[in-house]
């Protein structure tokens, strides 16, 4: 790595514990990995949103980008921070998740409507701007974007599928979708 790498890798590693997944790729354009890194930390540290809704968002967002290498990396927090099981194996399933609460499962409908439809109904975003507000709603898109971009990256590159780990997706092995129960590229 060049000094530019170095330093970069340097602040990740001391936010992060270690250089790993998306920033091994990232690390390639420092300036773009600068960027990445920062508007992650954002994301997952310190939007307005609380924790289990980030995480959630995360979630959602891997599942929609088969972003193996994100899931796994949090699925145990996302259910720590209390998402419940049933509803992370739903969204794993592409099923209709069911949370605990109003509020979560508003943020849920908003999330699921944004990454499936590409827009939100009018009747989703009056429900999740009465819970969250102008600047919830900006710090989701904004969380969405990021865990949306943090996905391709690993998709693209072929980030680490952690091979300790059973995988996430019924419908996924590697870097290919299978039938489902089948273990085979779909024809």
């Amino acid at each position: 790595m060049n000094p530019r790498q170095q330093e970069l890798a340097a602040r990740i590693a001391g936010r992060r514990g270690a250089v790993r997944g998306p920033f091994r790729v990232w690390l390639h354009s420092p300036e773009m990995c600068e960027r990445a890194e920062s508007l992650g930390a954002f994301a997952r540290f310190d939007c307005g949103l609380p924790e289990h809704l980030r995480e959630l968002a995360l979630l959602m967002a891997a599942r929609n980008w088969d972003a193996q290498y994100s899931w796994n990396a949090h699925v145990r927090q996302a259910i720590e921070a209390g998402i419940p099981e049933a509803a992370v194996k739903a969204i794993a399933e592409k099923r209709e998740a069911v949370l605990d609460t109003e509020l979560d499962q508003a943020f849920y409908q908003f999330c699921r409507e944004i990454l499936d439809e590409h827009f939100v109904s009018d009747e989703t975003f009056a429900r999740a701007l009465d819970h969250f507000g102008a600047k919830g709603l900006v710090d989701t898109i904004g969380a969405l974007g990021n865990f949306t971009m943090l996905g391709m990256c690993l998709n693209t590159f072929q980030v680490d599928l952690q091979a300790d780990r059973e995988p996430p997706f019924p419908d996924i092995r590697g870097y290919e979708r299978v039938v489902p129960g089948a273990d085979r590229p779909r024809p």
